[in-house]
């Protein structure tokens, strides 16, 4: 049966006289230090000399290079991104780790698919919220607490499970619960998440965008009833509260039996196949060999570019500005600089290609 940890199971004691290191102070390290520093526990920041350090800085805390708070760390978080995760490791952490270091990872990822090593000699944890780092300190203000997967990758010591739960505990998570899964498993369900569901939720929401407006439907009407208006942020938290199926009960009964008596027609759809395959792709490691490669992170930087192009993002432009709402600005790779990256990726025309038909037809 699976475990669920909740506050009684965590003790503070056992962080007694420990210094923890947060080793990035992005959107998860600055508000993981925050929660730990609330809960009375001695915090410092290891960063680079950029702007998450002059926030750092701002919020009070002492900051110092990665590797000068590694020396003075008993316990590691390591909130930084997977992409730089190995180099640091390997360059500003493993040369001045000791037996009393115990690292805690935000993602089961560069475990679980052997991106990294670590010592033998070292305590590996995995704390996972399931909430963006806004979320977590959100949640902990208001007492609420937030979902965690948690993991013992190396028990090193032999007292790491009275640790994590004292971590856990002083972060805030045991007011709602810590899920025990392992690296790996932490690992699939994110990238499953994100691969399976997330893509085929957008599909079916660009296909009844683009239908109702065919159909001659005031654009801006589409979009505000489909999810600018909030109401399916809305329904997903009454799913999560009461149930997902059960919350059908808080719509009109027009709404349940139009819902209920329509979705028979998509049962025969192949979700399920499709997804099945992208599962195997992931656990196999076959997703985290292709990110590794120097080529995909090129054609990454060419898929984004189409995909910041689609009509969707036109539309959504007219519409945000007709409703009057404040548009986001974020950086966007530039159209030459796709076409040279382009010109250098002979090997992948033909799959780029299909990105950019794609992305053009939504």
């Amino acid at each position: 049966m699976t475990k669920v940890f909740h506050e009684k199971d965590g003790n503070l004691d056992f962080l007694k006289g420990k210094t923890i290191g947060i080793i990035g102070y992005g959107n998860q390290g600055r508000a993981q230090a925050l929660n730990l520093r609330d809960s009375d526990q001695v915090v410092i920041i290891g960063n680079r000399d950029d702007i998450y350090k002059e926030r750092a800085i701002l919020d009070g805390f002492e900051t110092y290079t990665i590797s000068e708070a590694t020396k003075k760390s008993d316990i590691l978080f390591l909130l930084i991104s997977d992409e730089i995760m190995t180099d640091v490791l390997k360059k500003e952490i493993k040369p001045y780790l000791e037996k009393k270091h115990k690292l805690v990872f935000a993602s089961g990822y560069t475990i679980a698919f052997d991106l990294l090593k670590t010592p033998s000699f070292v305590d590996v944890l995995l704390i996972a919220p399931r909430m963006i780092g806004v979320g977590v300190r959100e949640k902990y203000l208001t007492n609420e607490g937030f979902y965690s997967f948690i993991s013992i990758h190396n028990d090193a010591s032999g007292k790491t499970q009275e640790t994590l739960l004292a971590l856990c505990k002083a972060l805030g998570t045991l007011k709602k619960g810590a899920i025990e899964v392992t690296f790996k498993q932490e690992a699939v369900l994110d990238l499953f998440n994100e691969q399976a569901f997330g893509p085929a939720f957008g599909q079916v929401l660009l296909n009844s965008i683009y239908t109702l407006i065919d159909a001659g439907y005031p654009p801006e009407a589409v979009l505000v009833e489909m999810y600018m208006s909030e109401e399916m942020a809305y329904t997903y938290e009454k799913m999560s509260k009461i149930g997902l199926v059960k919350q059908t009960n808080l719509h009109s009964n027009t709404s349940q039996y139009g819902a209920m008596s329509r979705g028979i027609k998509y049962q025969k759809l192949p979700f399920k196949r499709i997804m099945k395959k992208i599962l195997e792709n992931i656990e196999s490691g076959s997703f985290a060999k292709e990110w590794d490669s120097k080529i995909t992170k090129a054609k990454y930087k060419i898929i984004k570019f189409f995909a910041m192009k689609t009509k969707i993002n036109r539309l959504e432009k007219m519409v945000r500005e007709n409703l009057k709402l404040k548009e986001f600005d974020f950086e966007e790779l530039s159209k030459p600089a796709a076409k040279d990256i382009l010109q250098e990726l002979e090997s992948i025309k033909e799959e780029i290609k299909a990105f950019e038909d794609f992305f053009y037809e939504y």
